[in-house]
């Protein structure tokens, strides 16, 4: 365990110290920034109601079950009890380009939420049109930017958006076969049965 924290650490530092430009530090805050560039989500969101109409808004409904399946599992299971030191607290001379977080950092809620929604995202989009699948490429993009985002700012260790990441993908899978197994199973049959019983 102490050698995979040593590489963490030094890929932090790799990424954070060493493979940086000035050009990139205000596009890596405004990535990693929800008050900044929370507003693509929202036009995400429109894009899929426009592309899908009624069946969009069940995407969408998805999306916000998938995103808060993962943010409860990285927010609110894994930093308490990992109880992980954010690196601009536990080592010196970090690039810090925003204000230090309190909470802990292991994992990357920002991570986990965003690749929970480009998971989401590439399940409905993919096989789409042209514009379709490049809105699943940018979805996808935009995830790995954010959690790049989070190690260049000094907030995260690579190893915290890596687990992120994974927690978001299985936090969507897990949301979606859920939905997908209660609609065939429980509310198309509950429909059926009444179907049959007013035609009867």
């Amino acid at each position: 365990m102490a050698l995979i924290e040593q590489a963490d650490v030094w890929l932090f530092q790799l990424l954070n110290l060493h493979l940086v430009h000035p050009a990139a530090d205000d596009l890596m805050v405004f990535l990693t920034s929800e008050s900044l560039s929370g507003h693509i989500y929202i036009l995400a969101a429109l894009f899929i109601a426009a592309r899908k109409g009624r069946e969009g808004v069940a995407i969408i409904c998805l999306i916000l079950l998938a995103v808060g399946l993962a943010d409860f599992v990285a927010s609110g299971l894994f930093k308490p009890f990992f109880q992980r030191v954010r690196p601009c607290y536990a080592l010196e001379h970090v690039r810090l380009l925003i204000n230090q977080p309190n909470s802990y950092s292991f994992a990357s809620s920002h991570a986990s939420n965003s690749a929970a929604a480009a998971v989401i995202t590439w399940i409905f989009f993919h096989k789409g049109e042209l514009i379709e699948k490049l809105f699943t490429i940018i979805m996808f993009l935009y995830a790995l930017l954010i959690a790049f985002s989070r190690v260049y700012v000094g907030v995260h260790y690579p190893g915290d958006v890596l687990t992120g990441m994974v927690i978001g993908v299985f936090s969507a899978a897990l949301v979606y076969l859920l939905v997908s197994w209660l609609w065939k199973n429980i509310i198309q049959v509950h429909f059926m049965r009444y179907d049959n019983s007013c035609n009867g």
